[in-house]
């Protein structure tokens, strides 16, 4: 039978912007190779696979070549698939069973609002593949639990980036978030995300990053509420909420195609 597959750009609410992720919906668990081959054969930064588990969701993410423990923006995604085909209840929080425990989203208004882990960061040395790679002077390096953090002077350096990605590739980690101040009136902070270690050269809109750069600039700025803008060339709008341990992340999603797996 043909499995239904959906790319749905998140952290946006225009089509063609934001990140894409494919979302597939299935009834029995896949093989793992075949997740695999899926997400290499959609070649977005992220493919997710939801299976049903009573009264919440089984959900996995893989890139092009590798299964993640965490992502914001197919979670984003698969909450808006579940949501926009009526398989849950608008009007409950939708639970997924995941690699870093148990996320929740659930609907406000025209967003989405997901339940994930706060990544606090630790102070770092720059390894010279870092310096080296991003070709742009440091004020600040830290490490979470799976990226390095690194703050630059200015919105502008963020996005004038251009990073040597094979030195990247080098670094004992998922990815490279690189972020500064935002001087773009209404947002806190800007920020790029770079994992070619995981065959992403760079993402366009990364959930997962901002559970590190919350807890970062929430310290930094002084507050629980902060709104980021991701400035890859596609660019998305991330909002947080800090409660302790969790972070919430706000975003909209929109569904671009709509089609089958027939293999």
């Amino acid at each position: 039978m043909p499995t239904p597959i959906s790319i749905v750009d998140a952290f946006t609410d225009s089509a063609f912007s934001g990140n894409p992720a494919a979302v597939c919906v299935l009834e029995h668990d896949p093989d793992r190779k075949w997740m695999q081959l899926v997400a290499r054969e959609m070649n977005l930064s992220e493919t997710a696979f939801l299976v049903p588990r009573g009264d919440s969701w089984a959900l996995r993410w893989f890139t092009p070549n590798a299964e993640v423990d965490l992502c914001g923006h197919a979670t984003l995604a698969s909450a808006h698939i579940l949501l926009t085909t009526n398989r849950v209840d608008p009007a409950a929080p939708i639970r997924f069973r995941t690699k870093s425990g148990e996320l929740t989203a659930k609907r406000e208004g025209k967003r989405i609002v997901m339940d994930f882990p706060v990544l606090p960061s630790k102070w770092a040395d720059a390894p010279p593949a870092l310096v080296d790679g991003l070709g742009a002077r440091a004020r600040a390096v830290a490490k979470s639990q799976f990226d390095y953090l690194v703050e630059v002077d200015s919105e502008a350096t963020v996005r004038d980036l251009q990073p040597d990605l094979a030195q990247l590739a080098l670094l004992p980690c998922r990815g490279v978030i690189v972020t500064a101040p935002a001087t773009t009136p209404g947002f806190d902070f800007v920020s790029r995300f770079f994992a070619p270690q995981v065959a992403v050269p760079e993402d366009p809109v990364t959930g997962s990053a901002h559970c590190a750069l919350a807890p970062y600039w929430g310290e930094r700025l002084n507050k629980d509420e902060l709104l980021a803008y991701q400035a890859s060339p596609r660019g998305g709008i991330v909002g947080m909420r800090l409660r302790g341990e969790r972070v919430d992340l706000t975003g909209s999603a929109v569904t671009v195609l709509m089609g089958e797996l027939r293999d």
